[in-house]
């Protein structure tokens, strides 16, 4: 059966044709002046869809990266810490074997015992380094310091302050002051006492062996590999964290690249795009205009 075409038939459809052309006019115009692919998710929710997950992911990252600037932070408080806490040792070891010399005069025993107690402050201050208003030897206390002006541990011995910087990794970013400043099986009395030791028995104050200095060299020498341990850990916990950080770097211009090409359009092409539908809406228009002519029959209505 033959469709019956008139001229009401052939304006609707050219009405219809002409409201299609100019919609799509209307939308290029609208991603030509924004630049955005997608602009509601009605518009491709295939791909909206892959923006999200892009866009999610892209959040992880950056919190990943923000956990890993923070965390090294932390961590180069600490090696910071520990460092200036080497060098003390070290001058400690030396007024140490100094003191051993018998033939010291009371008033230089008395000078160098004086040093000692300076150093101890000194120790203390390195002990309570903080990051943040966080220290980095209390572990997960909140106390404010590590060590009181008595020099008792107020942390949490053993505990881990620990930052994500991936789905599955995590870094502890802090280190045990207890195991580190504090008395442990492989050092018998912390280090603020060890110093005390060494200053009564120059002074000859001590109430307990050894009386004189030579055997604190040992423990000396002791405290500082626990130091440099610790430091050697802290270490390679930075470069962890460092490496990382490197890699989130790469991976958030990956993702960006990866967002740019799902939700952006290329200005040069979508100006062309935005030529080409004006040409074929204004052609549209003038072949309307030639097919439909008026009649006689259109005036008379």
């Amino acid at each position: 059966m033959i469709a019956r075409v008139t001229t009401s038939t052939q304006m609707r459809s050219a009405q219809s044709n002409l409201q299609t052309n100019l919609a799509r006019m209307a939308q290029l115009q609208e991603r030509a002046s924004s630049l955005k692919a997608i602009e509601r998710p009605s518009d491709d929710p295939a791909r909206a869809a892959d923006a999200l997950a892009v866009r999610a992911e892209q959040r992880a990252v950056t919190q990943y990266s923000r956990n890993a600037d923070n965390g090294n932070g932390w961590l180069t408080s600490a090696d910071t810490a520990l460092g200036a806490t080497t060098d003390l040792l070290n001058r400690v070891r030396d007024l140490t074997l100094q003191g051993v010399n018998d033939i010291l005069s009371p008033t230089a025993k008395e000078a160098i015992a004086a040093e000692l107690d300076s150093l101890k402050q000194d120790l203390l201050a390195q002990a309570n380094t903080a990051y943040l208003g966080r220290t980095v030897f209390a572990g997960s206390s909140d106390a404010g310091v590590a060590f009181k002006s008595d020099f008792s541990f107020t942390g949490v011995a053993g505990a881990t302050v620990e930052r994500r910087i991936g789905a599955d990794t995590t870094v502890a970013v802090n280190a045990d002051g207890a195991a580190i400043f504090g008395a442990t099986a492989e050092n018998p009395v912390s280090v603020f006492d060890l110093l005390t030791n060494i200053s009564a028995a120059l002074r000859g104050t001590a109430t307990t062996p050894p009386a004189n200095v030579g055997p604190f060299l040992t423990a000396v020498d002791s405290r500082m590999k626990t130091v440099l341990s610790a430091q050697a850990d802290v270490g390679v916990r930075q470069a962890q964290i460092q490496k990382a950080g490197d890699t989130l770097v790469q991976r958030t211009g990956a993702l960006e690249a990866q967002r740019s090409s799902i939700e952006d359009v290329d200005l040069g092409q979508a100006i062309l795009d935005l030529k080409l539908q004006e040409v074929t809406y204004q052609s549209a228009l003038a072949v309307t205009a030639k097919v439909l002519q008026p009649t006689l029959m259109d005036f008379l209505r």
